[in-house]
């Protein structure tokens, strides 16, 4: 899924036209004294048929305003509905495994992105991303940059949970999603990349950055929106986390 500014390479591997994008400033971050040419997203989807295209509507809506090139990749990993199918169908680069692994099937996607002078970002596939995704991410002068997530839809939970979940949330200085995330090509192959976890893999990566040495960035602009479903698709994911906080 080639997006963004016109990009013959992109176009040609994948069979899609390019869309250009509007120039917003200098935000080609640079990346060993080299600006960014490109960015790189991956979606780990499983099963999420009922939720995949309106993912990929918001990131081609995001890739209008990016300064580079944007390639989206979805992982389809162990799906047994048509999920593959919708993301060939809204222009996505398509990979099926059958890990049913998020941390394996992330670190799937980036294994086939252009390594040099890339930003990798990756979100969900029950996610919506903001239209300024992409230009709030390279903005942001970080190796790493951890954004927020919000809730889509608070529908079928306690009413107080809302209020609850942005209390916490708002004296929370740390968080960490995998729904949200990016970091530079160069950080992310000196450390490793995501590793094959079934949950956690997103705190991982951070953990990993941190220890590193590296520049990591909890930004707070621009939060990505996230189903409000009670069971997602890990077992300690985000629906484990406000099922918590709805019994505490």
């Amino acid at each position: 899924m080639p997006l963004g500014p016109a990009s013959p390479g992109l176009a040609q591997r994948t069979g899609l036209p390019p869309r250009r994008a509007r120039r917003r400033g200098n935000l080609h971050r640079r990346q060993g004294g080299v600006a960014l040419s490109g960015i790189e997203v991956v979606v780990p989807a499983h099963d999420e048929a009922e939720t995949i295209t309106a993912c990929l509507n918001a990131l081609a809506a995001a890739a209008v305003g990016s300064p580079v090139p944007v390639r989206v990749t979805v992982v389809a990993d162990a799906c047994t509905d048509p999920t593959a199918d919708l993301a060939r169908a809204a222009g996505a680069r398509v990979v099926e495994v059958e890990a049913r692994n998020v941390g394996a099937a992330r670190a799937t996607g980036f294994a086939l992105a252009e390594p040099h002078a890339r930003w990798f970002a990756t979100t969900d596939a029950d996610s919506l991303v903001p239209p300024t995704w992409f230009t709030d991410h390279l903005a942001v002068a970080a190796d790493l940059v951890a954004g927020a997530v919000d809730v889509l839809d608070w529908s079928g939970w306690p009413q107080h949970l809302p209020a609850h979940y942005r209390s916490r949330y708002s004296r929370g200085r740390e968080h960490v999603h995998g729904a949200n995330l990016g970091i530079t090509s160069a950080a992310y192959a000196a450390i490793g990349g995501f590793t094959s976890l079934v949950d956690g893999e997103d705190a991982d990566l951070v953990d990993r950055a941190k220890t590193a040495g590296l520049t990591v960035v909890h930004a707070r602009t621009a939060p990505v929106t996230t189903s409000g479903r009670r069971f997602g698709r890990c077992p300690a994911g985000f629906a484990g986390h406000l099922r918590a906080l709805a019994s505490s």
